[in-house]
């Protein structure tokens, strides 16, 4: 009986013992993933039902490089120990929580990047779980560095470029990509040389060297490297900027082209000519015209300063790469246009009679067609070389102008002038007008025109010779003006003759009409008898010496009456009733003083303006 309770005994305590050993099981993660400088945290989970002072928990750190753990802190019922000279001292803190302990890194370094153990101790029977600590830094922006250029000829391997990136950890991986297309063909024509450097916080330093076999296409193509990284939530990739390269490639073909200006060219024309080869860099340049050489101290450019028509001809550039000594030529042919100055037949015509024909011829010689244009005092006659005049006038005389234009060059032209001469007799375009008058003299004028320039005669009735007489000559007529008497009614004529005729006019002046408003003239041709030129309508003016007298015969009439005022108040003056009488008896009367007061201004002026400036006519005579 005794045995059999023993036997219950002990089944009941193994069986008590079981179930506390069996709830002894430790939880943790595989990894946990942190960046650097940022804080960790390590959970180790377990499930007991005795209390916590039954409880011894250790945590424990083994180097990825060592199989030997060290242990960093110990927890028991009546002692907390965080080993000292660990790498952890004050960075590390343990937290307890219902279901577990909780330890925290703070300041992650790269040499956190180990396994930690957590070991939970309950009555002799331990348990533990571990979780690695993996530590990421995200590398700097990619650098990359261009060689200064390539050559294509060489057919070997050559350095282009390297790519950079600090400060990474892991070490990432660089990508190289030609025109977005990755360079994973690692062959004959492709080499990719990487290098690594972990600088003392452990962090790396990544470079990359891409070599290729460089064509010439290779100058057109877009390169750059990608940096594929790792981080806490997985994969991340960064791009460098793009780049191109300078490829070397030799000169098979040159171009010769003109610069400036863009358009035709004319004389005084600044111009440029630039050779360019298809090769890089460019070759050494030389220039020839029609097989002379012309300066350029080796540039690509030839200017030419003011040309001329004797600067056109064909220009051939020839070229030189220094390093296949392949020479190549192009040839521009240059033309300057121009336009001579403008020639007239005949060039000083003589001078024709009314009545005949004349044709005049007018051209230029130019590089480009061209288009001719005749006027006449700013009005367009024709167009074409020849201008003919049919049954001239005196009205057809005078200066024509060619001008010829450059079809294709608008601002090219040039112009010339002759003088047209057309023999006439004389015209009495202005009969005899009376212009200016008063009581005693008066002026009259007379215009007339011809060729040769007619010579005006005067013939006054009265057989008086003129007082003072003027001439006018211009290009269009002769202006005769000659100051006359008023004494007494006259005819006055003027005849204007020259080599081929005569013609006169006559005007009838009456000394009592004088200050009529208009006057009328006749014009009768010696050639022509009975003919009449039309009336003209003239405005007679005052005179200043009228308006003169009249003030002095005012000033006088003021001096006698203040005499006459002196003399009464002196008492030499009786001043009785009778006195008074004589003194006011006498009147004068409005018949006897006329004066009649006008604005002459208008006609002086037009006398004056066809005077233009010469000596003027008085009107005191």
């Amino acid at each position: 009986m005794a045995h059999r309770k023993l036997t219950l005994t002990l089944t009941g305590l193994y069986l008590l013992l079981w179930q506390v050993w069996a709830e002894l099981e430790i939880n943790m993660e595989n990894s946990v993933k942190v960046f650097l400088n940022d804080a960790a945290t390590i959970p180790c989970r377990y499930n007991l039902n005795e209390p916590d002072s039954l409880l011894t928990i250790e945590w424990f750190v083994k180097s990825v490089r060592s199989y030997n753990r060290a242990q960093i802190y110990y927890k028991n019922s009546t002692d907390v120990i965080v080993v000292q000279d660990t790498g952890f001292s004050g960075r590390i803190d343990i937290s307890q929580f219902k279901e577990g302990t909780l330890l925290t890194i703070n300041s992650i370094r790269v040499s956190d990047e180990q396994e930690y153990f957590c070991k939970v101790t309950v009555d002799g029977r331990s348990e533990e779980g571990s979780t690695r600590l993996l530590v990421f830094n995200t590398p700097s922006f990619p650098q990359t560095e261009v060689e200064p250029y390539a050559s294509s000829l060489s057919q070997e391997l050559e350095q282009i470029a390297s790519c950079q990136v600090n400060d990474a950890y892991p070490v990432p991986k660089i990508t190289w990509y030609k025109n977005n297309n990755p360079l994973t063909d690692i062959g004959e024509n492709v080499d990719v040389r990487n290098s690594e450097t972990q600088n003392p916080s452990g962090l790396y330093t990544l470079k990359s060297q891409l070599h290729l076999v460089v064509v010439k296409e290779d100058k057109d193509a877009v390169f750059y490297c990608e940096v594929t990284y790792s981080g806490p939530k997985g994969e991340k990739m960064m791009e460098s900027n793009p780049f191109n390269i300078t490829v070397h490639y030799p000169t098979t073909t040159v171009s010769v082209t003109q610069e400036f200006p863009k358009g035709l060219i004319i004389e005084g024309d600044r111009v440029e000519i630039r050779c360019l080869g298809n090769g890089n860099p460019q070759p050494d340049i030389s220039f020839l015209k029609n097989n002379d050489i012309q300066t350029t101290d080796n540039s690509p450019v030839l200017v030419l300063e003011n040309v001329t028509r004797l600067d056109s001809g064909t220009y051939q550039c020839n070229s030189l790469d220094m390093e296949t000594l392949l020479e190549a030529s192009g040839t521009l042919k240059l033309m300057v246009h121009y336009l001579d100055p403008v020639v007239i037949i005949p060039e000083n015509p003589e001078s024709l009679d009314e009545g005949q024909d004349l044709s005049l011829t007018c051209n230029a010689l130019s590089s480009l067609s061209t288009q001719t244009l005749w006027s006449k005092d700013n009005v367009l006659l024709d167009n074409g070389h020849t201008l003919k005049l049919h049954n001239v006038s005196m009205d057809m005389a005078g200066t024509y102008v060619c001008e010829v234009v450059v079809a294709e060059l608008p601002d090219l032209r040039q112009k010339n002038t002759v003088d047209i001469i057309v023999r006439g007799k004389p015209m009495i375009i202005d009969g005899v007008t009376v212009i200016l008058g008063d009581d005693e003299s008066f002026n009259v004028s007379c215009r007339a025109k011809g060729h040769p320039p007619p010579v005006i005669q005067w013939n006054i009735s009265d057989e008086q010779t003129p007082l003072e007489e003027w001439q006018i000559l211009t290009d269009d007529y002769i202006l005769s003006i000659i100051s006359i008497s008023t004494k007494s009614d006259i005819v006055a004529s003027c005849t204007a003759v020259n080599d081929l005729g005569a013609d006169e006019a006559s005007l009838h002046i009456k000394t009592s009409q004088l200050t009529q408003t208009t006057t009328s003239t006749t014009s009768t041709s010696t050639k022509a008898p009975g003919t009449v030129n039309p009336q003209k309508k003239i405005k007679k003016g005052s005179n200043g010496v009228i308006i003169a007298v009249i003030i002095i015969f005012i000033l006088l009439l003021a001096i006698l009456g203040a005499v006459l005022y002196f003399l009464y108040k002196k008492g030499r003056i009786p001043c009785g009733r009778s006195g008074k009488q004589d003194l006011t008896k006498e009147k004068v009367s409005s018949d006897d003083i006329v004066v009649e007061m006008k604005n002459s201004k208008s006609e002086e002026a037009v006398l004056l303006q066809g005077v233009n400036g010469d000596k003027k006519i008085s009107n005191d005579q």
